[in-house]
């Protein structure tokens, strides 16, 4: 079944005596439970897909259905509810609170979902085992390596159980066995929980772990090719050297 189903979608922001056409009659569809990279330039038009997908703008015209649901139908409050359901985001510079645990950081969701505080507590813990940091919530970000940071914006993302995770540029700040472990991460959750998962790369390397592969330019899908052979992290890592420690 199509949970990201784009028709004829385009994106023209209006800068007064300039159009720039972001998005041109853009026609993709994606499944649930596949894992989907997608890459291109700057300026191709990636991060306008992902902000359409994730609801944080819409189109100037042509349809996108999320679940089957047509969001343009949907007025500010319906879709932040489709959001805080089914979408878990997950960013390049982890966006974490600085003064607040990782069991904190990653309740934050919660907040909105009226849960009781046992429930938060019970479901962050979770979270937290699902990325490996189970002995870390009581950890400031300070006090964690960046690619621990990272887990505990995954394991936020995965707080109120969403169907759909989408990641813009998550490994770009680690370094390669991190970035490794990170993807390692995203394909148990897409195998094991059946997430769908949408990454926006620049690194072809990165892109490898994936299923799919969609390739943006001026607006367009220049290309959209399945992976035969997608690499598998776990196995990638046992090749790798360990430098330093990275829990």
């Amino acid at each position: 079944m199509p949970v990201i189903q784009f028709e004829g979608v385009h994106k023209i922001y209006d800068l007064g005596e300039i159009q720039v056409h972001a998005l041109r009659g853009l026609d993709v569809t994606i499944r649930r439970g596949e894992f989907v990279a997608i890459m291109g330039a700057s300026g191709g038009g990636k991060s306008t897909f992902m902000n359409l997908v994730g609801g944080l703008d819409r189109p100037t015209k042509g349809l996108y259905k999320l679940d089957g649901v047509d969001v343009s139908t949907l007025n500010k409050a319906e879709m932040a509810g489709i959001r805080n359901r089914k979408l878990g985001f997950v960013f390049q510079g982890f966006n974490l609170l600085s003064r607040t645990t990782a069991l904190e950081n990653v309740e934050l969701p919660a907040l909105y979902a009226r849960l009781s505080p046992a429930e938060r507590i019970e479901r962050a813990r979770e979270a937290l085992r699902i990325v490996g940091l189970a002995d870390r919530e009581h950890h400031y970000p300070s006090q964690l390596s960046g690619g621990q940071q990272q887990r505990v914006a995954i394991a936020r993302a995965l707080m109120n159980r969403p169907s759909i995770l989408l990641a813009d540029e998550p490994t770009g700040n680690l370094d390669s066995r991190t970035s490794v472990e990170i993807m390692g991460i995203f394909q148990r959750l897409n195998r094991e929980r059946g997430i769908t998962l949408v990454l926006v790369t620049h690194e072809p390397d990165i892109a490898e772990y994936a299923q799919r592969v969609i390739t943006f330019r001026d607006g367009k899908i220049r290309r959209d090719e399945r992976v035969a052979h997608p690499l598998n992290a776990e196995q990638v890592l046992q090749t790798m050297p360990v430098v330093g420690v990275e829990d």
